[in-house]
């Protein structure tokens, strides 16, 4: 059985419970050493293998997994991504070889890097009145993203945003940004591995993105935060806690 197990943004007590145990249970270990705290594997079994999978290729993650497969009885191999694998974590492809080989797998959810950003910078991204959508995306690199989905179309929406895997782009981020027809002054705010003991926070304005990023040396492993809701100000208060809000549970 294979277990893909979200590890969590980089702190390595944000795994969850259930990845945790898998861990701890696992017979084989494939994670992504580029960016999964090693900490984690600190619980292994000691007869646990591990492997590296920045230095694999698809192809070589398969065969390992399908070795595995026939060398242990009720074998438990977790394929462990980085924060959670539903998002950038190249998982479809896997899953669809596994399942050609009818080998069973189950997805273990994790704490994704755009929540510790923002819990990092102490914020909320649905502010009743500044905006209550939330948008993920990248920009357009090696893997290229639909012109549907540019970044210049998306933040056209004025909501909050969060780019992944596009801290080395950082002047073509803040061009599309810019073109969108939004505020150069609109807050930003670059994360530099978020929950990790190496975090760092800058914050600049769509503005001066470019030039905060190069100042401090940031071109990998950083998220980048656009909107008006890192001011935290000029927001509604929620309904749930109004006192003149009847809910299910209190009356106003």
């Amino acid at each position: 059985m294979v277990y893909f197990v979200g590890a969590g943004p980089g702190d390595a007590e944000l795994i969850t419970v259930k990845g945790q145990k898998l861990i701890q249970n696992a017979d084989v270990i494939i994670y992504a050493g580029s960016l999964v705290n090693e900490e984690l594997l600190l619980q292994k079994k000691k007869n646990c293998a591990v492997y590296n999978s920045a230095f694999m290729t698809l192809e070589e993650v398969i065969d390992t997994i399908q070795k595995a497969e026939e060398n242990f009885s009720e074998c438990c191999i977790v394929r462990l991504h980085t924060g959670d694998p539903s998002l950038y974590g190249a998982i479809r492809e896997q899953m669809d070889e596994l399942e050609k080989l009818k080998i069973k797998f189950e997805v273990v959810p994790g704490v994704s890097s755009f929540s510790a950003a923002a819990a990092a910078l102490n914020v909320e991204y649905t502010l009743p009145a500044v905006s209550q959508t939330l948008i993920i995306t990248r920009a357009s690199g090696k893997t290229k993203v639909p012109e549907s989905e540019s970044i210049k179309s998306l933040a056209a929406h004025n909501c909050s945003l969060v780019l992944f895997l596009s801290a080395s782009l950082c002047q073509k981020v803040q061009d599309e940004l810019l073109l969108s027809g939004i505020s150069p002054k609109t807050p930003a705010s670059i994360v530099y591995k978020a929950s990790w003991r190496e975090q760092k926070i800058f914050s600049c304005t769509v503005e001066t993105l470019s030039k905060t990023a190069q100042e401090n040396g940031i071109c990998k492993t950083a998220l980048i935060l656009v909107g008006d809701f890192l001011q935290h100000s000029d927001y509604e208060k929620s309904k749930l806690y109004d006192s003149d809000f009847s809910t299910e549970f209190r009356k106003a």
